[in-house]
């Protein structure tokens, strides 16, 4: 069994962790790290510490209304895609321990476009 990082929790939720297949587990925001447990299987899991945090990257859609995932991106480790039943108030929690020019919004589909048209 794993033990959590945190000694505080904000935020438990369910949560999809996206890498090779999706993982489906809870999502803990807490006061040391960001944590992901599989339900299934508990010793698939990550524990983020938020010191190890660069960016959060969120995928932002139709001015804020609708978030379909976010991105933590760490310093050794790479990235993490995940997506939580309301990503909404999950980045507001994370944004008490990321600094918030930390947070960034993604490029959207005409700036990705925009942006590979400029470069060639």
């Amino acid at each position: 069994m794993v033990e959590s990082q945190n000694t505080k929790v904000d935020l438990t939720a369910e949560a999809t962790w996206f890498r090779a297949v999706a993982v489906y587990g809870k999502a803990m925001v807490g006061d040391k790290a960001f944590e992901f447990y599989n339900e299934r299987n508990l010793s698939d899991y990550v524990q983020i510490p938020w010191n190890e945090v660069t960016y959060v990257v969120a995928d932002v859609h139709f001015k804020g209304r609708y978030i379909p995932r976010f991105e933590i991106r760490t310093r050794t480790s790479g990235t993490f895609i995940f997506t939580t039943k309301n990503n909404k108030k999950t980045l507001r929690a994370i944004r008490k321990y990321v600094p918030a020019d930390h947070m960034r919004q993604a490029l959207s589909l005409w700036q990705n476009l925009k942006r590979r048209f400029l470069s060639k």
